[in-house]
């Protein structure tokens, strides 16, 4: 993890809490916000290695309310994303911040995708989201540009303003008497009996119980807490084009491929984003850093580590197909091109220019699984957020109240 400047908090200072939160993604905060809705009396702190709140995942995603439609029935995924949405509409709705309700189809281009988009209806169905198949001809109505067989209209799914709603936590945190520190990365974590200390280059923090929220980083923030977490993450970079204004107007909305069931990304798709423009991607590629959001961003000791681990070499033999497709359409616009333009025929290149890229934080299980589903461990006076990739940002609030839950049971 790469060290930063020491913040106005000197290291030699120790703070006491209640909570440390650590992690100021939209994951972390809203932890500590429903923490402190559940028990106004207690004192929260949220450490943040960065300069600013949703540096990483929660900042660089592609901003979309998820509906749920996607999840298997009864996962923490489906049940957290259901409740979270409404959730984040209402408290985006509360505080003014932007967000729209604009819809998504997700469309099948040959007859051979047509079982997958029934199975996608389906499972949407079960998880009580509104949505339908629709023909061709109703496909064209919403999104003129668009060439599909069929496809599944999702009038719910939204976008909004991550950042926007990190920063209103950030506020109302600070407001009821926490605290969000800068600057603050976590160098190590000791318990003994009745507390946890913390230390950072932002000085200590004593408190009776933890949470890890840190996303990129949260299995080495489990280890380092003493933890043995089940699986390790692995950075896979998501890369991006936007439209250019004069092709703006092919996109009304979301519009979405008929993903691969055994690939855990959603395929490149076209995204219309709350600040204005629209986003093509991602292409997921594997990031030779885990803080890589470029393809020369190489830290030796984050790729030793994937390259060096079962999990991930059992993944890529599984998987070296997929992967040497999204790792050409990154090397070659040609390719990103032709992907969209299944959906899209009039995209070209001179369309699109490069946009910011993420990273996805994915565990991998020793055994070469993708761990598809959130996982929350609880340990002794501890829980950390040990996989939280999409649709964690929609599930955000949700995701918080049920960390408050596992907090609670905490000795």
């Amino acid at each position: 993890m790469t060290s930063h400047p020491v913040s106005s908090v000197h290291s030699s200072s120790v703070s006491r809490c209640d909570v440390v939160v650590v992690g100021g993604g939209i994951v972390g905060l809203a932890t500590a916000w429903q923490l402190q809705n559940r028990h106004p009396d207690k004192r929260v702190i949220v450490l943040e290695k960065e300069a600013s709140v949703a540096f990483h995942q929660t900042g660089r995603n592609s901003g979309v309310i998820h509906s749920g439609i996607y999840y298997k029935p009864g996962s923490l995924k489906a049940t957290n994303c259901r409740i979270g949405k409404r959730l984040l509409e209402t408290f985006c709705a509360e505080h003014g911040v932007a967000y729209e309700i604009c819809g998504k189809v997700i469309v099948a281009t040959s007859d051979e995708e047509r079982p997958r988009l029934a199975k996608i209806l389906e499972r949407g169905t079960q998880n009580g989201v509104r949505c339908e198949m629709i023909t061709a001809a109703r496909l064209r109505e919403i999104e003129p540009h668009v060439a599909g067989v069929a496809a599944i209209h999702v009038p719910e799914t939204g976008i909004v303003d991550y950042r926007g709603v990190c920063e209103k936590l950030t506020t109302l945190i600070k407001q009821r008497g926490g605290d969000v520190i800068l600057r603050a990365q976590v160098t190590d974590i000791r318990t003994s009996a009745g507390e946890v200390t913390v230390q950072s280059t932002a000085g200590d923090f004593r408190s009776q119980k933890l949470v890890g929220c840190a996303g990129l980083q949260s299995d080495r923030i489990a280890r380092a807490a003493g933890e043995k977490p089940s699986a390790k993450i692995v950075p896979f970079r998501g890369e991006y084009f936007e439209l250019t204004p004069a092709a703006e107007h092919l996109v009304k909305g979301l519009i979405y491929p008929v993903p691969d069931p055994s690939f855990p990304f959603l395929g490149v798709h076209f995204t219309r984003m709350i600040q204005g423009g629209v986003e093509c991607g991602p292409n997921a590629v594997l990031a030779f850093a885990r803080e890589g959001y470029r393809m020369l961003d190489i830290n030796l000791a984050d790729l030793a580590e994937t390259l060096t681990y079962g999990g991930f070499l059992r993944l890529a033999t599984k998987h070296w197909r997929m992967g040497a497709g999204e790792f050409w359409r990154s090397l070659s616009k040609r390719a990103f091109v032709r992907a969209l333009s299944r959906l899209v025929p009039e995209i070209r290149e001179q369309h699109l220019h490069v946009a910011p890229a993420g990273v996805r934080a994915q565990a991998v299980a020793p055994d070469g699984m993708i761990v598809d589903d959130f996982v929350i461990q609880r340990s002794g006076r501890m829980v950390h957020v040990l996989n939280a990739p999409s649709p964690a940002a929609t599930a955000a609030l949700q995701i918080g109240q049920q960390v408050v839950d596992e907090l609670e049971k905490t000795d």
